[in-house]
């Protein structure tokens, strides 16, 4: 088939969206299909579109709906798709009523669709490739937090909960990823001046983070909202145990009864869960446990199956 793939994200933001678009473009293509990844549809004739973001994607998703309202269209729903603007956008509803298949990226995303529709969803598991680990220092006990400093991710959460920790604590808490405004990088630079437990990096190279993931001992994800992050992903393959804020999207990847869990924006909780993470065995094996038993959930070639699966239902034509 010829499939036009939509991401609101070009390859010079490689950020999740566009990840997911390079690695989906390369899985069909491997299966036989003919893939074209733009930020806009070009209005060139293709069989199927599969398009990132129903808000974002709107223009090219009303457009391929009007010409070819016979051809499949398949749209992947994000965080701020699922837990925003579905309920108050009203280009990201009608995106939703155009789409023949509603693709979510976890479990948990299904119960934030209309009830008409969901029986359009498919959950697709986003994956990684194993990531051999690297020789973990005794000292300091490293955690990362991984991505751009935005709101939705409340990225400041784990450079608050260092403050609670005991003071013989080894956690350095180390945070890859870029601010987005001026104004962002001055609370990031000011924090890590208050906090010396707390390091930003700020953007650096995907290579370069896998690296660090690698021999890190934890990683935290603390969003107010997901629809299904790739860094967790990302940890499982290299086999790091991740503490997670308690929302649908983190629940949806790690399960119902992952141990791991802070309430959301609650910093001293996770300051607990850091400090039992450093001194508790027995607490870190049983993350440990937990993660690896979600991991086969998230390989690639389980992602590139269930993503074949999706596109198959219509390689018969016009729906």
């Amino acid at each position: 088939m010829r499939i036009a793939l939509i991401t609101p994200y070009g390859r010079e933001h490689r950020n999740g969206n566009w990840h997911t678009a390079a690695r989906w473009a390369r899985f069909l293509r491997e299966a036989g299909h003919t893939v074209r990844t733009q930020v806009e549809w070009d209005g060139r004739s293709t069989d199927l579109m599969l398009a990132l973001h129903a808000r974002r994607s709107f223009a090219s998703i009303r457009a391929f709906a009007e010409r070819f309202p016979t051809r499949p269209l398949l749209l992947v729903l994000t965080g701020t798709d699922l837990y925003r603007d579905i309920h108050q956008n009203a280009d990201a509803q009608q995106a939703l009523e155009l789409a023949h298949r509603l693709i979510v990226l976890q479990t948990r995303g299904v119960d934030e669709l209309p009830a008409h529709l969901a029986a359009r969803a498919r959950v697709i598991y986003q994956s990684s490739p194993d990531i051999a680990r690297l020789p973990a220092p005794a000292q300091p006990f490293e955690v990362l937090v991984i991505g751009n400093l935005r709101e939705e991710k409340d990225p400041f959460r784990a450079a608050l909960a260092t403050a609670y920790l005991p003071g013989h604590s080894q956690i350095q808490v180390t945070h890859l990823g870029s601010a987005l405004s001026r104004e962002t990088a001055e609370t990031a630079e000011m924090a890590q001046s208050k906090l010396p437990r707390w390091h930003w990096v700020g953007e650096v190279p995907h290579r370069t983070v896998l690296k660090r993931l690698a021999r890190a001992h934890l990683m935290v994800i603390s969003s107010v909202m997901e629809g299904g992050a790739n860094v967790i992903c990302e940890a499982l393959a290299a086999d790091v145990p991740v503490l997670a804020s308690h929302m649908p999207g983190n629940i949806g990847m790690l399960g119902e009864h992952y141990p791991g869990y802070f309430p959301v924006g609650d910093e001293q909780q996770l300051a607990r869960l850091l400090s039992r993470a450093e001194t508790d065995p027995d607490f870190y094996a049983d993350l440990l446990s937990h993660t690896r038993q979600r991991r086969g959930l998230m390989r690639p070639e389980q992602e590139a199956s269930r993503l074949r699966q999706v596109v198959a239902e219509f390689e018969q034509g016009a729906v």
